[in-house]
């Protein structure tokens, strides 16, 4: 297996220093992926059957990081915002 080195500035470090229980190197990792995934879903706009696994294991969706839509911004804007109902005791919840 590679070795990968990064240089990081002391602040990173004691904090980093701080939680010497996480598994960085597996942060690291998941990080990479997530990033070949998210790259590969912009393209093609599919993921592979082991990307999805891994997908579901970190309960992540490449979808998740690309920018909402103008029209589902604006679908929600012109929502009626008077929905809701009033509540004075928990069991008007349930009637």
């Amino acid at each position: 297996m590679a070795t990968l080195t990064i240089p990081i500035d002391d602040e990173l470090y004691d904090k980093i220093q701080a939680l010497s229980w996480v598994k960085w190197s597996k942060v690291a990792q998941d990080g990479i992926q997530k990033r070949k995934i998210l790259e590969v879903y912009i393209r093609d706009k599919s993921i592979s059957e082991e990307d999805a696994e891994f997908c579901e294991m970190i309960d992540w969706h490449p979808a998740d990081e690309l920018p909402i839509k103008e029209e589902v911004i604006e679908r929600i804007l012109r929502s009626d915002k008077n929905t809701a109902v009033p509540v004075k005791d928990i069991s008007d919840i349930f009637k």
